[in-house]
């Protein structure tokens, strides 16, 4: 064991001397670098003085030790005045950052630069405490919105999150105030865990009804169906070819085809009345073809543009035609529809409009539908 000794008075003296001159020469400042830009007239008067005249200045000043929180030191170690980034008060008495060195008319001198860096010091904390506090008042703001936005959808058994992505018990997303709100468990404990719980449960249920009704449609498809093949076995039994007959025994008659033939028999009345094709394709391009520029003209099905509608106005010629197959089939529903045709590729070569009738009844579960001709006519664009 080492045993500590007492040091002599003389040598205490000594220690507290040594301490009191290193504090004596302690600096009194703090050598620090300012940069601005001289304007113009701030080139024109620095080269006058004998200056560089150059717009970006840099000057080396001594900042008193009670001044140094104008001073940022860097982690090189440079100490520069603080200057940029400044802070100036607007018209609206509002204080506003702008990330670029002050700007002078003339060389600034040390105490300008230390006026300007203690001004620019205090709008800084202005600055500051104005951003805090209307961070505060969007917080509020915010909290006081999703409160109301949660009692409401609590209160409201019809409201429902967005589906897209679909509420879970930790998350969900509320469409409301015509903004997007998210309740998320991690952030909002409290608050968010009621809503996002009623979220999901409301959004299952929906899943649940849905799911319901979807099989209650296919099961009511599938009845229907099963009952459009009866009906077509019956007639085809009755009405059918021996060679269709044959296929039905063996059930490899097409659905489309005993349909077709039943669609045959149920629009016999109207058989003396030409039936309307569709070849959209073919009637552009045999018009188109007609026009030197555009005769080798050739059109796919991909080129056609069709509109079809229901036809507002009549002609004599096309009234008579609704008029007869009213008479023939008379619990059906007869329309004149128009079809008006373009080619995508020469969309104001031609327009081809044309006229058809549409029948469509009901025969036991069978719903059936024939077009007939009606009128036809051109109308050329050049």
């Amino acid at each position: 064991m080492e045993l500590v000794t007492n040091a002599p008075s003389g040598t205490v003296g000594q220690v507290v001397a040594s301490a009191g001159a290193r504090s004596q020469a302690a600096p009194k400042s703090l050598s620090a670098t300012a940069t601005f830009i001289l304007s113009e007239a701030g080139r024109k008067a620095s080269l006058l003085s004998g200056g560089d005249g150059r717009a970006l200045q840099t000057v080396t000043l001594e900042v008193p030790a009670n001044r140094l929180h104008l001073v940022s030191v860097d982690r090189q170690g440079v100490a520069r005045l603080r200057l940029r980034p400044r802070y100036e008060v607007g018209a609206d008495q509002r204080v506003t950052r702008l990330d670029s060195s002050p700007v002078f008319d003339a060389p600034a001198g040390v105490d300008d630069l230390l006026r300007l860096a203690a001004r620019n010091h205090e709008l800084e904390q202005t600055y500051h405490s104005a951003r805090a506090a209307a961070a505060l008042t969007r917080q509020d703001a915010q909290r006081e919105l999703r409160e109301r936005v949660a009692q409401a959808f609590i209160a409201d058994p019809a409201q429902r999150a967005m589906s897209h992505p679909p509420p879970t018990q930790r998350r969900c997303c509320i469409e409301a105030e015509g903004r997007r709100i998210v309740f998320d468990v991690t952030e909002d404990p409290v608050l968010a865990k009621t809503v996002a719980l009623e979220a999901t449960r409301r959004f299952r249920a929906d899943q649940r009804a849905k799911r319901e009704q979807n099989l209650q449609e296919r099961a009511k498809q599938l009845a229907l169906h099963e009952e459009k093949k009866r009906f077509v076995a019956e007639w085809i039994a009755k009405h059918g070819t021996a060679e269709q007959q044959a296929r039905q025994a063996v059930a490899v008659l097409p659905m489309a085809e005993a349909t077709l033939a039943i669609a045959d028999q149920v629009f016999a009345p109207a058989r003396d009345h030409p039936v309307y094709v569709r070849n959209a394709a073919g009637r552009l391009q045999e018009l188109l073809r007609q026009k030197p520029e555009h005769a080798d003209a050739v059109v796919t099905p991909a080129d056609v543009i069709a509109e079809t509608s229901i036809q507002r106005t009549a002609s004599a010629r096309e009234w008579a035609t609704v008029e007869r197959l009213r008479e023939l089939f008379p619990s059906a529903k007869v329309e004149l529809m128009a079809q008006r045709l373009r080619c995508r590729r020469a969309p104001a070569a031609a327009d081809w409009r044309e006229s058809f009738v549409a029948v469509s009844l009901s025969i036991g579960p069978l719903a059936l539908r024939r077009e007939f001709a009606a009128f036809s006519d051109f109308t050329q664009k050049y």
